[in-house]
């Protein structure tokens, strides 16, 4: 789908008003300053309750421990980087952002299946024990797990924004819960609804999906495209044939076999990903449906075309994830002092 000259400078400005600072996303909306009457008391939300120096005098040191062991990790392992993100994402797309991923336990969203693939547990474990080490009982998981997602975009070439502090940790992780998280195989409207349902829009929905510019995805999640399609015996013909068949068909010889979801700059943190949609090079059927769908289409096209805007949106869009559901009074949650474990009752 190509878009006249016209219409992408509509989606830009469009964009542009999606476009607020990261450190004012928790001022008053455009709408509620422009109303006229009177505002109403508002009752206080609980990111509202999030703050930027939330450990400044409890452990001032705590963003620097976050960075420099995110750093050492990812220097072992590049991979890491993409890990941490979708850890991240899983994490706050399920009761929000409150570290019931990292709960280890017979029942917990860990032992999913949408959740079997996920990494990086050992480097939010290793950052919590230094913390504990540091300042004790202080810093929650939540909070880690947070930074090092935004740590690791950094490391990755990707663009820096601030991360309010002061989220407690969920007591509460239960496996069938983790899999409705989208899979690769939902329809557009499925995404929409889904990340609507949790406060997020249609632009970050088509941001957030711009991380994968880096990171790899099983081969289970795809398959359906490669040989019989929606049950037609052929592949889906929304797939570039040669990435098709010299590349995909080859590598994908058990479900769990992983394949870098940027064909051609998979380890750097760029705005590939929605070039790579323009030449049917999208791996997983969301992906490419993003491109095809008159909703999202646009946004694509925008994105590809202005590679800071993706990055200045990437930064206010993850400030979104990091906020969704998030448990910021006493009794809401704890801080834990495993990551892997509610604290034991007293």
């Amino acid at each position: 789908m190509k878009l006249c000259s016209s219409t992408l400078s509509v989606v830009l400005v469009l964009l542009e008003l999606f476009m607020i600072n990261v450190v004012s996303s928790t001022k008053l909306p455009i709408t509620a300053a422009l109303n006229v009457k009177k505002p109403r008391a508002k009752s206080v939300r609980a990111e509202d309750l999030l703050s930027f120096d939330h450990y400044v005098k409890t452990c001032p040191q705590a963003e620097g421990i976050i960075q420099q062991k995110v750093g050492d990790w990812i220097q072992k392992d590049f991979t890491l980087a993409a890990s941490i993100i979708r850890l991240h994402f899983h994490d706050c797309i399920v009761r929000g952002c409150d570290a019931s991923i990292l709960l280890n336990h017979q029942a917990s969203e860990r032992r999913a299946f949408a959740s079997r693939t996920l990494r990086g547990f050992e480097v939010i474990d290793d950052i919590k024990a230094e913390l504990e080490r540091q300042c004790p009982k202080t810093v929650s998981c939540a909070d880690i797990l947070t930074a090092a997602t935004r740590d690791a975009t950094i490391i990755a070439g990707g663009p820096f924004w601030e991360v309010p502090f002061g989220r407690k940790d969920g007591k509460i992780s239960i496996l069938k819960e983790a899999d409705i998280v989208p899979q690769g195989q939902e329809n557009i409207t499925q995404l929409i609804n889904f990340f609507q349902s949790r406060g997020l829009n249609m632009l970050d929905l088509v941001t957030l999906s711009g991380a994968h510019t880096m990171g790899r995805s099983s081969c289970y999640a795809f398959k359906h495209r490669l040989s019989n399609f929606n049950g037609t015996r052929k592949p889906d013909p929304s797939l570039n044939s040669m990435y098709l068949n010299n590349f995909l068909k080859k590598k994908c010889k058990n479900d769990l076999d992983l394949v870098y979801l940027d064909a051609i700059t998979p380890k750097t943190f760029d705005p590939m990903y929605y070039s790579n949609l323009n030449k049917k090079l999208g791996l997983l059927s969301t992906d490419q449906l993003l491109k095809s769908d008159k909703r999202t289409g646009p946004f694509v096209a925008a994105l590809a075309s202005q590679p800071s805007l993706f990055e200045s949106q990437f930064s206010v869009s993850m400030v979104k994830l990091g906020n969704v559901q998030v448990l910021t009074r006493p009794n809401e949650g704890e801080i834990r002092v495993n990551c892997n474990f509610v604290n034991a009752k007293k």
